[in-house]
């Protein structure tokens, strides 16, 4: 992924139980590159999100709008969503502290699968 326009503004809340919150808007667009055969594609994913970080270091992720989903290849067996794609709607994610992703949910479609439209 290489950035085409990166316009997003984040406001940073932090809470009296010390979790901080960031709130992103703005212009994010990304082109994405298949290298085995040169394929391009450039994709919208300004979102907003709402990213809250807990004092334990756990994450819950809030994005609405086109936005960019990316997982391993386990978590999107395991959530049914693909492992590189632009969505819409509510997508809610929640990592543990190490960052391993403990939950995810859609509430919208996946606009991009973009491994296959790369493909």
């Amino acid at each position: 992924m290489a950035g085409v326009a990166d316009k997003e503004f984040v406001k940073t809340l932090t809470a009296s139980d010390g979790s901080t919150t960031f709130l992103v808007t703005g212009l994010l667009t990304a082109s994405w590159t298949n290298l085995a055969t040169g394929k391009t594609i450039t994709l919208n994913g300004s979102g907003p999100a709402k990213i809250t970080v807990n004092p334990d270091g756990s994450v819950i992720e809030l994005r609405k709008g086109p936005n960019f989903a990316i997982l391993t290849p386990a978590e999107a067996a395991r959530f049914g969503l693909p492992t590189v794609s632009v969505t819409s709607g509510a997508l809610t994610e929640s990592l543990a502290p190490d960052g391993t992703v403990t939950s995810a949910s859609l509430q919208g479609n996946v606009l991009v699968d973009i491994c296959a439209a790369l493909s």
